[in-house]
């Protein structure tokens, strides 16, 4: 896998480093206690779907500060219920069938802006079957959108309700693979 000047990302077995990715999560989305325990779930049942794939971000000593997974989209699939509506609405709905969906990407803090999770989410989506990626994002400009429309994700519904989340989602969407010209 690539190399970063002292980080590499590499395959992971999310399941056995859960408690440092949502430690990293927490970090990086602002997330309290019982958040990350709901997400710890989450994140086990997601794991256990076909194709699903992690990869991690990890220092020369092993720590993890960043990881991404995603799988195949399923239309079955919570996530995709929820945002089913509202791609309807914006006749961007197909987006839903042969894509491959980033489900998590985050990168601890003192590790943002180096490139990281450019490397994440590129090597990831490089190994997907699917000819496009979609993802959600809290639908405000910030780094994460920046870095997103960079790797040619453009957005495809916003202002999207997920329950309980307090702030409005963009959902977005991408040809694989991601560009790499900028």
């Amino acid at each position: 896998m690539a190399a970063l000047p002292d980080v590499v990302v590499e395959p992971i077995d999310l399941t056995t480093r859960i408690d440092e990715a949502l430690a990293v999560q927490a970090l990086a989305f602002g997330l309290a206690e019982d958040e990350i325990e709901v997400r710890r779930h989450i994140v086990h049942r997601h794991l256990l779907q076909p194709g699903a794939r992690a990869l991690g971000a990890l220092t020369g000593t092993g720590r993890l500060v960043g990881f991404v997974y995603g799988m195949p989209n399923d239309r079955r699939h919570w996530w995709s219920t929820v945002v089913e509506p509202y791609l309807r609405r914006t006749g961007s709905e197909g987006w839903l069938d042969g894509s491959f969906v980033i489900t998590e990407l985050h990168v601890h803090p003192a590790f943002q802006a180096r490139g990281i999770g450019r490397e994440l989410i590129t090597t990831l989506t490089d190994g997907a079957d699917q000819p496009r990626s979609i993802l959600s994002a809290i639908d405000i400009e910030s780094p994460a959108r920046g870095l997103y429309r960079a790797l040619g994700y453009e957005d495809l519904a916003r202002h999207v309700l997920f329950p309980s989340a307090p702030s409005p989602y963009a959902v977005m969407g991408a040809p694989l693979p991601l560009r790499r010209d900028n």
